[in-house]
């Protein structure tokens, strides 16, 4: 298919721990590079997020649109534990493709839970060639969701086909306790489909097919 840049910040983590601490307030397992979710405490989507682990440093890839909201989530919680957190998108744009490309030097390439990202620095050049029509039908195609429309901050990851996002095994972080007795008790209220067209409520359209996230019924 090919490549379409990102409504996408960068944010570089410094200190010791980087990695536990953000394993400590997301629902996956932050042990390298990978991608989880910040929830609040009513385990409620703050954003979807990559990390990308650089040994001395850790990147977090997320949504322009919830950036503020996570810069405050995440800076309400590093008292203490000798984190910074320096905002370089200004510097940096993020891609993605649906092929492995050979990319120059400065290039970082990581494999998302919703494909393969390329963060690029704004000094390198870089071509686009899907539109957001294109890249809209690739993801129906696969039922991939996007931060700003199946991923939204008013609904839990469950809801939004991020259920692979949220480790099953894993210890306290903020949110956990909902989203677990949600999975035990079978009841977790809305669930991501593809549903042939045409969808009334579709968060996106395709050709045929569209994506959208409805009560799961019951019967």
């Amino acid at each position: 298919m090919g490549t379409i840049k990102l409504d996408n910040y960068v944010l570089i983590l410094r200190g010791e721990n980087v990695l536990s601490f953000l394993n400590g307030i997301s629902t996956n397992l932050v042990e390298a590079s990978c991608t989880t979710v910040l929830t609040d405490k009513n385990a409620k989507i703050i954003d979807m997020i990559d990390v990308i682990d650089k040994g001395d440093f850790s990147a977090i890839i997320g949504y322009n649109g919830f950036k503020d909201s996570v810069l405050k989530h995440l800076s309400s919680r590093i008292l203490g534990d000798g984190i910074s957190i320096f905002d370089v998108s200004d510097s940096n744009s993020v891609y993605y493709s649906t092929e492995q490309l050979d990319v120059p030097n400065g290039v970082t390439e990581h494999i998302s839970f919703i494909g393969r990202l390329y963060v690029v620095p704004k000094n390198v050049e870089f071509y686009e060639s899907l539109t957001e029509k294109e890249f809209d039908q690739y993801r129906v195609d696969n039922t991939i969701p996007l931060q700003g429309k199946e991923i939204v901050q008013n609904l839990h990851p469950l809801a939004c086909g991020l259920g692979d996002l949220v480790h099953e095994a894993k210890g306290c972080y903020i949110g956990q306790e909902i989203l677990a007795r949600m999975r035990s008790r079978g009841k977790q209220g809305k669930e991501l489909l593809k549903l042939s067209n045409p969808v009334d409520d579709a968060t996106t359209v395709g050709e045929v097919y569209s994506l959208a996230i409805r009560r799961i019924s019951l019967t």
